[in-house]
């Protein structure tokens, strides 16, 4: 491994321990809320040994959200970090369709689907897009069908080869003058799975020349 790999990497360990963050705002237009977040308990990561538990979809055991935000089809909405994203590694905001209530909803089924990724960029050298970042924004689809959705967050960092960290977070929202669009949907877990290669790369060294966010497609309405 070339020296920069193996700064790279003692880097990457020492800051595994300190920048963890957490998706703690729900923004949309004319105002943003923490209410509508099932706060996540503490900024530890969800690990890849849960990736298929529950706690893959919308973190470990978070405090229930005390209410639900009406969004507009076609209007944007987005989360805040507490921190900066500078654990390079991809993110992607998902809805998931509640059968009833938002509110009622632990999120099972497939009823899934992304919306929006953030992906990696080779030029003029390699890294994450989001790197940095403190906001995640998304326009919903104006083809959203109306009703009450988990609207979740994800940011995986990829700093510890082998050992990816996602931070989640859910909200709860409910979707007004939607279309009727039909996206194909996943359930979470199941939408990832260990051996993706989106996960299991080495982003250190051999740089990675090409990417491909874990997950399923996103869906543009």
């Amino acid at each position: 491994m070339r020296a920069y790999g193996i700064a790279a990497v003692i880097a990457a360990i020492a800051q595994s321990a300190s920048a963890h963050y957490i998706w703690t705002t729900l923004t949309y237009p004319g105002g943003s809320s923490t209410a509508a977040i099932r706060q996540p308990l503490n900024n530890s990561p969800v690990e890849l040994a849960q990736i298929n538990s529950n706690d893959i979809r919308c973190n470990v055991n978070p405090t229930a959200a005390t209410t639900t935000v009406s969004v507009a089809a076609g209007s944007t909405v987005g989360f805040i970090l507490d921190n900066t994203l500078y654990h390079l590694g991809p993110s992607a905001i998902y809805l998931g369709k509640a059968p009833s209530t938002a509110a009622s909803w632990d999120g099972s089924g497939a009823n899934w689907f992304k919306i929006a990724e953030w992906g990696a960029v080779f030029s003029p050298s390699f890294t994450f897009v989001d790197y940095n970042w403190s906001t995640l924004n998304v326009t919903i689809p104006k083809a959203t069908p109306s009703g009450e959705y988990l609207l979740r967050v994800e940011a995986i960092g990829l700093h510890v080869v082998g050992a990816p960290q996602w931070y989640i977070s859910c909200a709860q929202i409910a979707i007004t003058g939607g279309g009727s669009g039909a996206p194909a949907k996943v359930s979470i877990p199941g939408y990832e799975t260990a051996t993706d290669p989106g996960l299991t790369l080495s982003i250190y060294y051999p740089i990675p020349t090409n990417y491909t966010v874990p997950g399923p497609a996103v869906w543009k309405g």
